[in-house]
C-alpha cells in the first residue's frame, strides 16, 4: 500500500518557513476572498504555535483572536499587523502590473 501523507501536517510544517508563509498568504490575498485569507492566516498561526501562542506573543486576548480569524471574522488592521509581526511577517503594498493594451 502506498504511503499517505497528511496534507494539513505537511502544510503546517512548510508554513514554518517565513518565505513559504508569505507566499501562501499572498496567494490567499490574490484569491480576493476574505474567508480564504482568514483560513490561510489561521494555518500560518498554527505553524507558529497556534492562536494561544500568538496571543501570548502579542498580548492580545485569545478569544478575540479566535473570533477575528474565524470564517466570519473581520480583524482590525492593528490586530492583523500585530499578529503578522509576531510571526515575522508584515503587510506590504505593491504596484499592480498593468497589461499591455
Amino acid at each position: 500500500m502506498a504511503h499517505r501523507t497528511n496534507y494539513q501536517a505537511d502544510l503546517i510544517e512548510a508554513l514554518q518557513d517565513p518565505s513559504e508563509a508569505a507566499a501562501y498568504l499572498n496567494a490567499a490575498i490574490e484569491e480576493g476572498d476574505r474567508e480564504v485569507f482568514l483560513l490561510a492566516l489561521r494555518n500560518v498561526a498554527e505553524a507558529h504555535g497556534g492562536i494561544a501562542t500568538i496571543s501570548e506573543k502579542t498580548h492580545l486576548n485569545r478569544e478575540s483572536l479566535y473570533r477575528a480569524f474565524s470564517r466570519r471574522g473581520n480583524p482590525e488592521m492593528k490586530t492583523l499587523t500585530t499578529v503578522l509581526h509576531a510571526m515575522g511577517l508584515r503587510l506590504a503594498v505593491e504596484v499592480e502590473e498593468t497589461k499591455a493594451a
